[in-house]
């Protein structure tokens, strides 16, 4: 195997990486869903009526994996109702009325960290959550017996186009990056820390090298501006050499995997006590007057933050969270920003706009740009069939959905989407199976 995985150069488009975050006023009301992580979603602990302020708990976490849930505004809890989820699903979400006052709960407060089960206990009551995919919660990443860890890996690859909000991480939040990074290797006793960045990043390179002279064991390597430079198995490989195998974690061979934004915002609850109730987030794509990296009160409507960057230019063709690889369509624009939101994208009707799909001309680009060397145009040619022995045999569980083959297509074909169907399929067949 080579060093580098294999991927595809995307445009960067990384038009606010110069921009510092400005941050957003209250807005006149946040909706924020109880379901913003990976898991059991959190319990509502509060009713229509009450009166919150910002840190408050208004959903407690339920089940083994959860995450609880603040507000992020003071005022008035005037709905309690379900939502749209982007995947799909729905979930009770608790709308505030804010008092634009933003009064902070009494109850915030440092916590009290004096070994590894406090730390993991104050990570825990934060309501972090992975903030640069899937919404994992922190904690439990965290829990692990610390004979397991060989590394710590920041991830600040940053890879999609347009997004910027970890970049700016990098550059304006070293203090709370470097006391979380302090706190997990002494509770932890974490001796090795890397972490990758990207070589578009030249601010945040030399801010991740200064810190590294601070912090001892925190190695900083740069890597190639490749996509998908920052999927968790790409990034360890590239920066360890190991091999996570289908179906297994990261710290099935020793590595812990924490984004950028998801360390700093670990470092300013230890300080402040502040638990996770805001969010930077990229707002752009051609639909967007004003360009801009926010700091946006969690559970404020993607309306509103449009309408601080200064509305759009022309109506937009489609909203993405997150960036145009790997980001899920926003149902609409009522939709709230919630914890893993990095970035919201508005693109105009050509950016939107699919090519027409042709025939398939058997020129193994697809295979080529996949990172692990899956075949997706065979797994087409499997799904087509529902030949599901087959796609077992073609691996399709080990995609990671990062879209490469997709992109590289010269024939336009819908890969990336046959590859999370036909791992829908295995998992249906699998689920009868087990019925029989």
């Amino acid at each position: 195997m080579s060093f580098f995985l294999n991927g595809v150069h995307v445009p960067h488009r990384k038009n606010t990486a110069d921009k510092s975050a400005v941050r957003m006023e209250s807005p006149k009301t946040v909706t924020i869903p109880v379901s913003m992580h990976i898991g059991v979603p959190a319990t509502p602990i509060v009713a229509v009526g009450d009166i919150v302020k910002v840190g408050t708990k208004i959903a407690e976490e339920s089940g083994a994996i959860s995450s609880p849930v603040f507000s992020s505004v003071s005022g008035k809890v005037v709905k309690i109702s379900d939502i749209l989820l982007s995947n799909g699903s729905t979930a009770p979400a608790i709308t505030i009325e804010s008092d634009n006052e933003m009064s902070v709960d009494e109850s915030v407060a440092p916590p009290t960290v004096n070994s590894r089960e406090e730390l993991i206990e104050a990570v825990r009551k934060s309501g972090i959550v992975g903030l640069g995919g899937a919404g994992f919660p922190t904690y439990i990443k965290l829990n692990v017996d610390p004979s397991r860890i060989e590394e710590l890996i920041i991830n600040g690859a940053e890879c999609e186009p347009y997004i910027t909000s970890d970049t700016l991480t990098m550059i304006d939040r070293v203090e709370d990056m470097e006391y979380a990074l302090e706190a997990l290797k002494l509770h932890l006793g974490i001796k090795r820390i890397i972490m990758g960045v990207e070589s578009n990043k030249k601010r945040a390179i030399a801010q991740m090298k200064m810190l590294s002279d601070k912090v001892e064991g925190l190695e900083v390597k740069v890597l190639p501006s490749v996509y998908p430079q920052g999927g968790e198995k790409v990034l360890v490989y590239h920066l360890t050499k190991k091999i996570i195998p289908v179906g297994k974690l990261p710290i099935d061979v020793g590595c812990i995997v924490l984004n950028c934004t998801t360390l700093a915002s670990i470092g300013s609850y230890l300080k402040t006590g502040m638990p996770l109730v805001e969010k930077c987030v990229t707002v752009d794509g051609g639909a967007v007057c004003e360009p801009k990296n926010v700091i946006v009160p969690i559970g404020t409507s993607v309306s509103d933050v449009f309408e601080y960057c200064g509305g759009f230019k022309s109506e937009p063709a489609k909203i993405l969270y997150g960036g145009p690889m790997m980001g899920i369509a926003v149902p609409d624009t009522s939709a709230p920003v919630i914890k893993n939101t990095n970035a919201i994208i508005a693109l105009t009707e050509k950016e939107a706009k699919l090519p027409k799909t042709t025939a398939c001309i058997s020129c193994g680009s697809c295979t080529n740009a996949c990172p692990f060397g899956l075949a997706p145009a065979a797994i087409l040619a499997a799904y087509k069939k529902k030949d599901t022995e087959r796609l077992e045999e073609l691996s399709v569980n080990a995609c990671m959905e990062c879209g490469c083959c997709s992109f590289i297509c010269p024939a336009n074909r819908p890969l990336v989407q046959t590859n999370k169907l036909a791992k829908i399929l295995l998992k249906e067949e699998k689920a009868k199976e087990v019925q029989k």
